[in-house]
């Protein structure tokens, strides 16, 4: 396996019961937390989306019920710790995997390679999960006249604290909840400004378990497809709470069409107006990790992977490689029940895929 984050988590707990012991799970960061260790301080587990629990031991199980306040970032890398102990997961760390090839052994088909901190490391298992996610990857747009910008550029991927920002005026791009997010928290202290490439879509509707599974609906048909998957946001829309209708009501959540262009001095509009910002945050989402997937040459025609199987989680046509956290995968709403049907696809193939014990 490679990755322990939620996805990783998830599928390392199901594959001991259904008959699979003989696993190791590669993960590139020092400790537990996946990407939950890199959110902004601000965030926490009260506004960090409704974090779905992990299989067979939830986080305020493990954490304490008063948890709401605690930053996402110590909270869930501390549940996560807890979570690998407890069920002990063979969580290897850091780990840096930076290939995968083919072996043409249809028993262990394929050859893991990388570098540990005692030094390089190969393995040839009967199957992989891959569950790298997106976070490593964030996506800078192309904009016309970016490099020539004075101010400061940076992506969400590396953003921490409003404070450097206080007194200036910030642009903030992008039309998921990161960018409301960090958009409520900039205009605090700073003046701030919105541009996004299409209208907003506010859903004002309860996110209910229906909702979701229809999200996850839109993104595995794109997927079956070759396509690539878009987001789970991108079919819902962005839910609105007390804290964005104030931001409306207060005029920090107007949005602008996307500008032109980057001008020294700041975003040039569509219109040839000169708009003032200092620093431009691009909230613009992020690619799936999967560089080391490149030997396989997955990619279709559709610029995607083709996946197949119950949940959308099997490479068609390499029915021992799983993709968790690609597609369907990709939010919490699916990653659970996809780490398990990866476990039970994997376990039926290399021996096991008894029912689950435990």
């Amino acid at each position: 396996m490679v990755g322990a984050g939620q996805a990783g988590l998830s599928a390392a707990y199901f594959l001991p019961r259904f008959g699979i012991d003989d696993f190791v799970v590669l993960d590139h960061n020092r400790g537990p937390g996946g990407a939950w260790r890199q959110r902004w301080p601000s965030l926490t587990l009260r506004a960090a989306n409704h974090v779905h629990d992990l299989p067979g031991w939830g986080l305020r199980e493990a954490l304490g019920w008063e948890c709401d306040d605690i930053p996402a970032a110590t909270g869930v890398a501390d549940y996560f710790g807890e979570y690998e102990k407890k069920f002990a997961l063979p969580v290897q760390r850091p780990a840096h995997v930076g290939s995968v090839s083919r072996t043409g052994d249809p028993g262990r088909p394929y050859l893991v390679a990388g570098r540990a901190e005692d030094g390089p490391f190969e393995y040839r298992p009967g199957a992989i999960i891959n569950c790298t996610g997106t976070w490593d990857s964030p996506f800078w747009p192309t904009v016309r006249g970016a490099p020539s910008f004075r101010g400061t550029q940076l992506h969400a991927h590396d953003y921490r604290t409003a404070e450097p920002f206080a007194g200036k005026t910030v642009a903030v791009v992008g039309a998921g909840i990161t960018a409301v997010q960090l958009l409520l928290e900039i205009s605090r202290v700073a003046d701030t400004l919105w541009f996004t490439r299409g209208e907003v879509r506010w859903d004002e509707t309860p996110f209910d378990p229906d909702k979701g599974r229809r999200a996850v609906a839109r993104v595995d048909e794109r997927v079956r497809a070759g396509l690539p998957p878009g987001s789970v946001v991108s079919v819902t829309g962005l839910p609105v709470n007390d804290a964005i209708r104030r931001g409306i009501a207060d005029g920090v959540l107007v949005r602008r069409p996307m500008f032109a262009a980057l001008t020294p001095d700041g975003p040039l509009l569509a219109d040839g107006t000169g708009v003032h910002a200092d620093v431009i945050l691009w909230c613009t989402g992020f690619r799936y990790s999967m560089d080391h997937l490149a030997p396989l040459n997955l990619r279709a025609p559709g610029g995607g992977i083709v996946m197949t199987g119950r949940l959308a989680t099997e490479v068609a046509g390499e029915p021992r490689l799983h993709l968790l956290g690609y597609g369907p995968s990709a939010s919490t709403i699916g990653a659970n029940r996809a780490g398990r049907e990866a476990a039970r696809a994997v376990a039926e193939l290399v021996g096991g895929g008894s029912p689950p014990r435990g």
